[in-house]
């Protein structure tokens, strides 16, 4: 006899599972609030993960004060500028004005010669786009990344920050510092495959007639219809993800603190910028772009550690 105890293969807490639109993934900045006023967000390139030792200062923790090993994962983050100003009435973009006038934008975007000025009147809040300055990485590539970041505080105050960070690089140190932060990536691809490496179904038996990588019945014949909880083959990986409440371990400058290796990291080369060191692991491949924000719900669990980062393992 067959054991059917067993738990639903796949879960269905991402559905539709399409590809990604696009590599940078947008952000619904309305539950996102910070601390202080300012930029909520901010573009990162993952560098992949290594073991580092910190110190643990976490309180009523078995490990307090002693030296341990844990896994993080390194993004480095190029400075950023604003691109454009955008304004919107009644939740709906009224305007739009480009204020970037660098050279090597104009070639690929087509940059405005004048900017024109809003009145309080025309708009009820106002965000930025803006770009990284990806050439600065080992990446390899030239074209920058746009993105769209909520500020937070009185429009005045997002106004009078708009007017002193125009033309101006706007690092990873200006934004975040010690604490938890979102993490919105699109997860590694895979194109399409089965529902075996899909959803982790079972093999049928070898002496199945109608093949042994698909489930054995798609749906009853009442109702005549396939539910979306069959598992059937479909794009695998490719999607975004958010993975919520990463731990900061360390924020530095490579100029300040140098953590590369002689030959550089795997895959990705050595970092030139600012860097973030965060505990765990987060989606998507080495050299993907990465949302950095910060959290939608952070939890007393994950707010109560601290640990001191002393050195790459």
């Amino acid at each position: 006899m067959t054991n059917n105890n067993r738990i639903h293969k796949g879960s269905l807490q991402f559905y539709p599972r399409v590809r990604a639109k696009k590599v940078i993934p947008s952000v619904n900045w309305k539950p996102v609030k910070s601390g202080k006023n300012g930029l909520l967000g901010f573009i990162g390139y993952k560098v992949g993960m290594v073991s580092v030792y910190v110190k643990d200062n976490t309180d009523d923790s078995m490990t307090k004060n002693k030296r341990i090993v844990v896994p993080a994962t390194i993004i480095e983050c190029p400075a950023m500028r604003i691109y454009s100003v955008r304004f919107y009435k009644n939740g709906r973009v009224s305007k739009e004005f480009i204020v970037s006038k660098e050279k090597e934008l104009k070639r690929k975007l087509k940059v405005p010669k004048e900017t024109k000025q809003v009145t309080k009147e025309d708009f009820d809040d106002v965000r930025v786009i803006l770009y990284s300055i990806i050439k600065n990485t080992s990446i390899g590539k030239k074209k920058p990344n746009l993105l769209e970041i909520a500020l937070s505080g009185s429009n005045e105050y997002k106004m009078k920050l708009i007017q002193e960070k125009v033309g101006k690089d706007i690092s990873l140190k200006d934004i975040f510092e010690a604490g938890l932060v979102d993490i919105r990536a699109v997860t590694t691809g895979y194109g399409t495959q089965g529902p075996v490496r899909r959803f982790g179904i079972s093999l049928k038996s070898h002496k199945s007639e109608k093949g042994r990588r698909r489930p054995g019945s798609l749906a009853p014949w009442h109702p005549a219809r396939v539910t979306f909880r069959t598992a059937q083959a479909g794009q695998t990986g490719y999607q975004n993800r958010i993975s919520y409440n990463n731990l900061i371990l360390y924020i530095g400058r490579i100029s300040d603190k140098d953590i590369n290796k002689n030959s550089g990291f795997e895959h990705y080369g050595k970092i030139k910028n600012d860097y973030l060191i965060v505990k765990g692991s987060v989606p998507g491949p080495v050299k993907r772009g990465l949302v950095i924000t910060f959290p939608i719900k952070p939890t007393k669990k994950q707010s109560k550690k601290k640990f001191e980062f002393i050195e790459l393992r």
